[in-house]
């Protein structure tokens, strides 16, 4: 009777039942019977056709060893471990040297101006990143950037869906943490190559409803767009459309307020909110107030750029001597007050976790990331996690 099941299915099927997936489409390289799409509640979903082949028993293997909702590993560092950044080599504050590359990018414009100094000086063919699609400017698609031009055009966060590693035809590749987890554990456990690979920090992704209310609230059509940006073009930029109608709204209000209340399940116990699996991982050094919280208000974009590996290190060390990049050294603990959720998020992890599993879901394993110490030295702060996590969990499961 076993031999008679469609394992791989079966394997994803638990993942998605269980809110464990988070859409990176990594599953889409393990098999080409799996495709990508948004699900009724605006996620991106795979889809597994029947079974065709004699691989079903191996392709399941390598999805459960690939996929970032299965399980996932803290890296080994080559340098030393943060508490909350995990694995370092080196890190800096700065910005792209191009101006028009600093304002373009959502923060300092830092990504952007690393893969077009790939491209340029041939350590990479082509690199898969996420951009604003074409034909539909409200939905976010993987695209493949050969040159500086194209990497300009891609410039700026996208808030919403995609699966970039669907896409992904080797070279390297831009993309968010479980992106780039997903992408190292298939290639671990397939043909052993190492692209390089660069992420950013990432407070989770919302539904694709999220942007088209949005949209919506400021009076446009998310079907008449003929652009859309969530941030760049200035630090930290807004949220703009323009279409049949226009609109726009700041960050904090766009984020703060819509976007960043409609995320799926599995970003909330993420151990892993700031790129631990790339070479390179970028976020925002945000300038605060007197309490210390981010203040967003709008100037000249800065980036904390942190190196994973010793390549990334070499990496950014050209790049600077090329006159790229404007860096400075920074001190890690200075860049985690600014960044007051990645902070919470990693503290409660283990909390949230336990939450959803008292609720009866599964949860990832994960390892290495220091989760029980964190909860040892925040036990009150965890056991509200838990509990309001269990009581989430519960009125989801009876929907």
């Amino acid at each position: 009777m076993r031999a008679n099941r469609d394992l791989l299915a079966g394997a994803v099927d638990a993942v998605v039942r269980n809110d464990n997936c988070t859409g990176c489409g990594v599953c889409a390289l393990v098999s080409d019977r799996v495709t990508m799409g948004l699900s009724a509640d605006g996620f991106m979903r795979p889809t597994v056709a029947p079974r065709g082949g004699d691989d079903d028993a191996a392709q399941a293997r390598t999805f459960q060893a690939s996929c970032p909702g299965v399980r996932l590993r803290a890296p080994d560092s080559e340098g030393s471990t943060h508490w909350l950044f995990g694995r370092v080599v080196a890190a800096w504050e700065g910005h792209a040297v191009d101006d028009s590359v600093r304002r373009a990018g959502s923060s300092g414009g830092v990504l952007t101006a690393l893969t077009a100094f790939l491209l340029d000086v041939g350590e990479a063919a082509i690199v898969t990143g996420a951009a604003q699609d074409a034909s539909r400017p409200k939905r976010t698609v993987p695209v493949t950037i050969t040159s500086r031009e194209e990497a300009l055009a891609a410039a700026g966060s996208r808030y919403a869906p995609v699966s970039v590693p669907s896409a992904w035809n080797g070279g390297g590749m831009v993309g968010k943490p479980c992106e780039l987890a997903g992408l190292r554990q298939y290639l671990d456990a397939t043909s052993g190559e190492d692209p390089i690979l660069l992420s950013f920090f990432c407070a989770g992704t919302p539904s694709q409803h999220a942007t088209d209310g949005l949209v919506q609230k400021l009076g446009g059509d998310p079907e008449q767009l003929t652009s859309l940006r969530y941030r760049g073009d200035g630090w930290p930029g807004r949220f703009v459309f323009t279409g049949a109608a226009s609109g726009s709204q700041d960050y904090n209000e766009s984020w703060g307020h819509h976007l960043g209340r409609q995320l799926q399940s599995r970003c909330k116990i993420c151990p892993d909110g700031t790129g631990e699996h790339a070479d390179i991982a970028v976020g925002d050094f945000w300038a605060t107030d007197e309490r210390g919280f981010p203040t967003f208000d709008e100037g000249e974009g800065s980036s904390v750029v942190i190196a994973r590996t010793r390549r990334g290190a070499a990496l950014i060390e050209r790049a600077v001597a090329a006159k790229v990049l404007a860096l400075a050294p920074i001190d890690l603990d200075d860049v985690a007050r600014v960044q007051p959720l990645q902070s919470e998020r990693r503290a409660v992890q283990l909390g949230r976790s336990l939450g959803r599993l008292l609720a009866g879901f599964r949860v990832p394993r994960f390892r290495g990331y220091g989760a029980l110490v964190l909860a040892l030295k925040n036990p009150q702060r965890n056991i509200r996690a838990a509990r309001g996590t269990w009581s989430r969990a519960r009125r989801s499961r009876r929907a």
